[in-house]
């Protein structure tokens, strides 16, 4: 699959590296893991960052074996490789599936420490997303302030830096279906 094609958009946020792809999954898969995911065993116990433990939001942890026979696996390592643009190559040291609807509470947080070259890649999981059921990732520079906006699409990666500040939004009051981000934490393999 040519990524290039793929590709929306990319830059970076302080100088940390992120980008957004459409069209990597087929639409049959897709609907596949939609159906899965409205089936999954979501717990209320994942945390933003360790000073908001009262403020917890829905996950499901995918097992090592069943987050790399996905068919999103191998275009978030390919897409990773791009992003990171020097011949670097990941692999996912965790998975999981946010689960998020209205009236959720999602914080800002990093997912990495600032130099440890991590990516995180971000699925938007869905059928469909209108524009006014909000749901927007929101990458923040180093000031806190909004830097890059990424809309849910169906479908959509948006892969970056693990370091850089970010967070969810949940959905709009008008929004009758769950908002799924699956994640894949990644690291540079040895």
């Amino acid at each position: 699959m040519d990524l290039s094609s793929k590709l929306v958009r990319r830059g970076l946020v302080d100088g940390r590296p992120f980008a957004v792809f459409d069209g990597l999954v087929a639409p049959a898969d897709l609907e596949r893991l939609v159906n899965s995911l409205d089936r999954g065993n979501f717990t209320h116990d994942e945390v933003a960052r360790p000073d908001a433990q009262q403020f917890r939001h829905w996950v499901v942890n995918l097992a090592p074996e069943v987050a790399q026979a996905l068919p999103i696996h191998a275009p978030t390592l390919a897409a990773a490789a791009l992003v990171a643009g020097d011949g670097t190559r990941y692999r996912d040291y965790r998975a999981y599936c946010n689960f998020a609807t209205y009236g959720d509470v999602l914080l800002t947080h990093t997912d990495a420490q600032p130099g440890a070259h991590e990516m995180t890649a971000l699925w938007f999981i869905c059928r469909e997303w209108n524009l006014e059921w909000g749901g927007e990732t929101l990458l923040f520079n180093a000031k806190q302030d909004a830097e890059q906006v990424i809309s849910p699409r169906p479908g959509r990666l948006v892969i970056f830096d693990g370091s850089i500040l970010h967070a969810g939004r949940p959905p709009q009051r008008i929004c009758f279906v769950p908002r799924y981000t699956l994640a894949y934490k990644l690291e540079r393999q040895p």
